[in-house]
């Protein structure tokens, strides 16, 4: 019930401060020609209909930022049931606030009715558990998380609508929430993951009151799923700026959050982990606009974990590759379970953990056999990850490279002259060989 109050309270204080501003294309200089076709046709589509409709959120702040917008969010005073209507190409998603997805070609654009001023239901920590309330324009700026993402752009008028000096925050290059942090993040706690995301991503300071409660608030994050929490970890993954958004998660105190993020923060700084090379290699990929895969990128964050107990196993006894499956069958459920890593990525990573000890043998036919994996690629690259940082033989990276290119007649020869490597642990090569001598005496006895 305080929860309730407090929101409304803050609430009316906020709206009474927000006053909404129009900022012409002469101080804007965003021209409606920067939107993608689809965003263009659905707003179009929407305003015929007699609806308001406005581009709004991350594709307005990028935009002003002269960055290109990864996807166009719409929002409009249409209820998802009039938008659907519209739209043949349509579905309408989501429990907590309805929102549509509008198929257009190959894009999909998310429209969002304004919501209103009042949450339809929240728990005893204030977390909004149910949101259905539509409301107007100006309520719907209050509901939005940072001033940055409050923007609402409309490409017939060419003008930006801001509520909360959003804009003025963005020249400053600060990232600012709007109404009392505190009772923001007690709504939604994964706003203060977003918050250091947000900032790592576009270089953004945070600002002194938006930063203060998240110390305070961080083990609210505890409570959240762990699918919940794993898709926000992989919006920091793959924002292009992993490694700084890291560093944004230490400076704003937000640790032991989900067993994923601290796996990930040894890669916050430099090159001399697996981690860190695995983020440095992603980022810098994504900022060329190249293809990543997701499951590669977790292989090398849970690593470390792998690795170690591979290593056990091995002095245990266990040959390389029975070792493996060993190691990832004592992490599995832990992975699948505790992280909620879904079986998509999971199988990946498994993959690629499994082909490792295969690069040790290149006697026989299984370097053919190896080469005609489906994962091999990414398992080579990311034996030549572990190669950087002296897990594997400059050497054998260099054989399976030109293994790989060779003519038929060129890999005979050099499977033919490969040292010999059967893969197995240091105790079960001592085993066979007191096994032979045993038969040895044997004979001769």
């Amino acid at each position: 019930m305080l929860a309730k109050w407090l929101h409304k309270v803050l609430s009316k204080k906020s709206a009474k401060a927000a006053k909404k501003r129009e900022l012409p294309f002469n101080q804007h200089h965003i021209h409606a020609d920067e939107l993608s076709f689809a965003a263009e046709k659905v707003i179009k589509r929407l305003h015929n209909a007699g609806y308001q409709a406005f581009v709004v959120g991350g594709a307005v702040r990028d935009l002003l930022l002269g960055m290109t917008p990864k996807d166009f969010d719409v929002a409009t005073d249409a209820t998802p049931e009039q938008v659907r209507k519209l739209f043949r190409r349509s579905r309408i998603i989501g429990r907590r606030f309805p929102i549509v997805h509008v198929m257009v070609g190959p894009e999909t654009i998310e429209v969002t009715t304004f919501r209103g001023g009042e949450v339809s239901s929240q728990n005893e920590l204030g977390r909004i558990m149910k949101d259905a309330s539509y409301g107007t324009l100006e309520q719907d700026a209050m509901r939005r998380d940072f001033t940055a993402n409050a923007l609402y752009y409309d490409p017939e008028e060419e003008v930006i609508l801001d509520f909360h000096h959003g804009y003025d925050d963005i020249v400053q290059r600060r990232l600012v929430m709007i109404g009392d942090p505190q009772a923001r993040y007690q709504e939604d706690p994964v706003r203060m993951l977003r918050a250091a995301r947000l900032s790592g991503k576009l270089g953004f300071s945070v600002d002194k009151k938006t930063a203060k409660p998240i110390a305070e608030c961080a083990n609210l994050l505890q409570r959240e799923p762990p699918a919940r929490l794993f898709d926000e970890v992989l919006k920091i993954l793959f924002s292009g700026h992993a490694q700084a958004c890291l560093r944004q998660l230490n400076s704003l105190q937000l640790n032991h959050v989900h067993p994923l993020l601290d796996a990930l923060l040894p890669g916050a700084e430099g090159n001399d982990n697996i981690v860190a090379l695995a983020l440095h290699n992603t980022d810098e990929r994504l900022r060329a606009d190249k293809s990543v895969s997701m499951g590669f990128v977790l292989a090398a964050v849970l690593w470390p974990r792998i690795v170690s107990s591979w290593n056990r196993e091995k002095a245990a006894g266990l040959r390389s590759n029975a070792a493996m499956n060993a190691a990832i069958a004592a992490e599995r459920d832990h992975l699948d379970k505790g992280w909620g890593v879904p079986q998509r990525y999971s199988v990946v990573m498994r993959e690629i953990w499994m082909l490792q000890p295969l690069f040790e043998i290149r006697r026989g036919s299984r370097p053919f056999r190896l080469l005609s994996q489906q994962r091999f690629r990414a398992a080579f690259d990311f034996m030549c990850l572990r190669a950087q940082l002296g897990e594997v033989d400059a050497e054998v990276v260099a054989w399976w490279q030109t293994f790989q290119h060779a003519s038929e007649d060129e890999r005979a020869q050099m499977i033919k002259t490969a040292p010999v490597q059967d893969g197995s642990g240091t105790k079960s090569r001592n085993r066979r060989r007191r096994r032979r001598s045993n038969s040895v005496r044997q004979d001769e006895a």
